[in-house]
């Protein structure tokens, strides 16, 4: 049974906020469950760095080299500190105001599984959803629907 055998966002969420630490699994299920472009056939570079860092074990470089791979518009923008915890936080608008970016901040005891928490949502957003381009129309009139002649008088 794999770390995250339930592929639910919200169950993955949940895992990667229980979990204590990264390990070459985890990643591998992380990657299987929330990744689009891994393996990339025209970024093989990148692709085979991030498996390079997974197989050296350093989690928090495979992390920001995943989220450069996946996720190219988003940067992180803060990585703190704080009382036992770090807080990560991923922007798209980088040199933005805190108050007008639309940034998404995640925090764990471990830095790694920060950024990859901050990663999972990131892709989740930026997940294209099955809706059509073109707004749609009510077929029907309302019920209040009256049709209104405005004569305009100079």
């Amino acid at each position: 049974m794999s770390v995250l055998s339930h592929p639910t966002s919200a169950d993955l969420g949940e895992r990667l906020r229980d979990a204590y630490a990264v390990t070459a699994e985890f990643m591998a299920d992380i990657i299987s469950q929330t990744c689009r472009r891994f393996p990339s056939v025209g970024q093989s570079g990148k692709t085979s760095r991030v498996e390079r860092l997974i197989q050296s074990g350093a989690w928090t470089d495979a992390a920001i080299a995943l989220l450069d791979l996946e996720l190219p518009q988003w940067q992180v923008r803060r990585l703190v500190y704080d009382e036992g915890e770090w807080h990560c936080a991923l922007s798209r608008e980088r040199e933005l105001p805190d108050w007008l970016d639309q940034s998404i901040e995640t925090h764990h005891s471990d830095l790694a599984l920060a950024i990859i928490i901050a990663f999972v949502e990131a892709q989740r957003i930026s997940a294209p959803e099955n809706r059509t381009s073109v707004p749609t129309v009510r077929r029907e009139p309302r019920s209040l629907y009256e049709p209104l002649f405005v004569d305009s008088i100079g």
